[in-house]
C-alpha cells in the first residue's frame, strides 16, 4: 500500500522561509522522480518542482533561486525548502510519488499523492 503524507505548512510573511517535508511508502524508489505541486483557490494544480532517483532536479520558472527540492538518499523522503516567499506563492502544496516517465509538470504523470499541506504567506 502506497502512502504519501506532507508536513511542514504554516503561515510565513513575505520575505519568509519554510521547509515542506514529504514521506513516501510502498513505493518503488529505483528510476523514478518526486514531485512538489501547488493549487490555489480556482485554479489547476501547478508543478513546482521534481527529484528524480539520479539526483537531478527541476524547477517552475516563478521559484527558481527561491526553492530547492532535496531528497535523502533512498528517495524515500522529500523536502521542499521555500525561500523570499512571496505572497503569490500562498496554496495547498502537494507531494507527488509514482512517476510514470513523462513531463514532470503534468500531474497525470504521477500515481500517488498526498492530502496536501497548506502554506500561507501573509504581508
Amino acid at each position: 500500500q502506497v502512502q504519501v503524507v506532507e508536513s511542514g505548512g504554516g503561515v510565513v510573511q513575505t520575505g519568509g522561509s519554510l521547509r515542506l517535508s514529504c514521506t513516501a511508502s510502498g513505493v518503488d524508489f529505483d528510476d523514478v522522480a518526486m514531485g512538489w505541486f501547488r493549487q490555489r483557490p480556482g485554479e489547476g494544480r501547478e508543478g513546482v518542482a521534481a527529484i528524480g532517483s539520479n539526483g537531478r532536479t527541476a524547477y517552475v520558472d516563478s521559484v527558481k533561486g527561491r526553492f530547492t527540492i532535496s531528497a535523502d538518499s533512498d528517495m524515500a523522503t522529500v523536502y521542499l525548502h521555500m525561500n523570499n516567499m512571496t505572497l503569490e506563492d500562498t496554496a495547498m502544496y502537494y507531494c507527488a510519488a509514482g512517476w510514470r516517465g513523462g513531463d514532470w509538470y503534468r500531474p497525470t504523470e504521477y500515481d500517488y499523492w498526498g492530502q496536501g499541506t497548506q502554506v500561507t504567506v501573509s504581508s
